[in-house]
């Protein structure tokens, strides 16, 4: 049995021309991680298994019914049937899911649906193009939610063309198709480069040079296609050659290797169950729901045991799993007062944008058992508030995003050693310690205009909304954002109406769910306010109403048609009390 090589491009050339599927395949499964990771391991230059394709002749092909690849994958979608007239025909017998995932990546698309939207609504699926950041520096940690599946290039599904700026630049994937030669890789290093943003680097230009040099060679420089090609005819053979083939059982992923090593080093008790539960009990026992995952709960073991912080299999010996089962029931304290605290600021689910960023406090509740932070005394009440600002903070700026092994280890030895001297809540030492190397940590000008950018409906518009708002009562719960100005008086049609010209009509439209428009309110003051003519609502409104809101005095500009100057004014005021923030912060 001798095996050829061939590139992934010239593959990829012969899919849907003469390489196609045999009936006897089964769907696609693969998610649009596995996608990436693939992606991933070939660009590190790992085997990625050899391929088996079957050779038909004429008789033959006219006997089997063959099916093209799938390039536009969705859930549900079948493969179509081809014709095998006047092509030559090769099969895939082995190695459907990893080609069809190389045709996703290059030359199609990943449909994924909205959460909680229904499977059968067409409206709740996005088609996602794969692009590579090419600032992203491999040899670095992997950035948040990539931990689990050991990517270290910056690939990620999108669904519409992401903007590039001074941390990313994306660089769609299948475009490396179109430079199949040496000379073509010269070319589109020589455009790609042109195409970065003046103030880059010099360090980050070479970045982007080796991705796409090494891009070009996995696609096309390195024959890492491995195959052995069937010729004999016999369909029973064949048949055999399949299900053997296709017989491996289903791989564990990380997490499941670490919960078995974890349950069987476990000395006493069941692991999984003592960890599934408390998972559960913290995303559905608490005041508000959350997200918490089983891969947090199993890193804040390692972090709140100060122990090494990087969330791999080699971390979990058995001391270090006798250490995390005897001091289990601190660390769930630990975690749900954290949680419970972190419910008390009113943020939850996809509000907690990062959740490496619970990470150090959860350590320093785990280092003051004494306290939960949510009490009445001036202590508890002062360092809640300086929690609630710098998670907050964190959150907007990205504090952990990237190498977020490396900050979580730093922001866990300034917490201790702050503890040596002082209970309180080391804000201010965290912010320091972790500007490092160019990263904010805390607020700055660029990040408040990039914050007053901000639109209705995303995740972190709750949270720089919660920013604005220092006292408030959060255990009243149930804070919702709301248009100052409502989005039905600005509504085309009704702007039509009042003879407005379009020009104007546009600019008004473009500021209504920015976070100049909005604000927070409790749910039974938001029901009472749409009750109410919106000219009566605001003139109703007394000047501490106003002042807590940030609403400019100028009630004259609070309609429609003079919406953008009331946005840019109230702008100004949230630029003001967000600058407030992060000065305090540094004080």
């Amino acid at each position: 049995m001798s095996y050829a090589s061939a590139t992934i491009g010239s593959v990829l050339d012969d899919v849907n021309r003469s390489h196609f599927l045999p009936a006897i395949q089964r769907p696609y499964v693969w998610t649009s991680d596995q996608v990436v990771t693939l992606f991933d391991s070939l660009m590190k230059g790992y085997p990625i298994s050899s391929f088996m394709f079957w050779d038909l002749d004429e008789e033959t092909k006219r006997e089997v019914r063959i099916y093209r690849f799938l390039e536009d994958y969705r859930h549900g979608r079948q493969n179509d049937a081809a014709s095998p007239n006047g092509r030559k025909v090769v099969l895939v017998l082995d190695g459907q899911q990893r080609l069809t995932s190389l045709l996703i990546g290059l030359r199609g698309t990943f449909a994924e649906k909205s959460k909680h939207a229904r499977v059968s609504n067409p409206d709740a699926w996005t088609q996602k193009v794969l692009y590579l950041d090419l600032f992203k520096d491999p040899e670095g940690e992997a950035d948040e939610g990539e931990t689990e599946l050991g990517v270290s290039y910056g690939l990620r599904f999108h669904g519409t063309p992401p903007r590039s700026d001074h941390r990313q630049h994306w660089f769609k994937l299948g475009r490396i198709l179109d430079y199949p030669d040496a000379a073509g890789l010269d070319r589109l290093v020589a455009e790609e480069l042109d195409r970065i943003h003046r103030g880059a680097t010099q360090y980050e230009r070479d970045l982007a040079e080796t991705a796409l040099r090494r891009l070009h060679a996995t696609i096309w420089g390195e024959a890492l296609v491995n195959y052995y090609t069937e010729k004999n005819q016999s369909v029973e053979r064949v048949l055999d050659i399949f299900v053997r083939a296709n017989d491996g059982g289903t791989k564990l992923s990380k997490p499941d290797l670490l919960m078995s090593l974890i349950v069987s080093k476990w000395p006493e008790g069941s692991a999984r169950e003592a960890i599934f539960g408390f998972v559960e009990h913290l995303n559905k026992g608490l005041a508000l729901p959350n997200t918490v995952t089983r891969d947090l709960v199993l890193k804040a073991c390692l972090v709140l045991c100060d122990q090494d912080v990087k969330y791999s299999v080699a971390n979990f010996t058995a001391e270090v799993i006798a250490t995390i089962e005897a001091r289990w029931s601190e660390i769930k304290r630990a975690l749900e007062n954290t949680f419970r605290l972190i419910n008390s600021f009113g943020i939850s689910g996809e509000a907690l944008t990062s959740l490496n960023a619970v990470l150090p406090i959860a350590y320093y509740l785990f280092r003051m058992p004494e306290f939960t932070f949510r009490g009445s005394t001036e202590f508890e009440r002062v360092n809640a508030d300086e929690i609630r600002r710098w998670l907050i903070q964190s959150l907007l700026v990205g504090a952990f995003a990237g190498s977020s092994d490396r900050t979580i280890a730093q922001a866990r030895a300034t917490i201790r050693e702050g503890l040596r001297n002082d209970r309180s809540f080391p804000a201010s030492a965290l912010y320091r310690a972790l500007a490092t190397n160019g990263r904010i940590s805390q607020l700055d000008e660029r990040a408040i205009a990039e914050l007053l950018e901000l639109q209705y409906g995303r995740s972190k518009t709750f949270l720089a909304l919660s920013l604005l708002y220092d006292g408030l009562d959060w255990s009243a719960g149930g804070y919702q954002v709301d248009h100052i100005i409502p989005q039905a008086r600005a509504a085309r049609s009704v702007l039509l109406g009042m003879n407005i010209p379009e020009s104007r009509i546009r600019e008004i439209t473009a500021s209504v769910d920015r976070l100049g428009n909005l604000q927070l309110l409790p749910a039974t003051e938001n029901t009472e306010k749409s009750a109410l003519p919106f000219d009566a609502w605001i003139t109703g409104r007394g000047r501490d109403f106003r002042a807590r809101h940030l609403i400019p005095d100028r009630l004259d500009l609070a309609c429609a048609p003079t919406l953008p100057e009331f946005v840019r004014e109230r702008e100004k005021l949230i630029r003001a009390r967000l600058m407030g923030c992060a000065t305090g912060a540094e004080a």
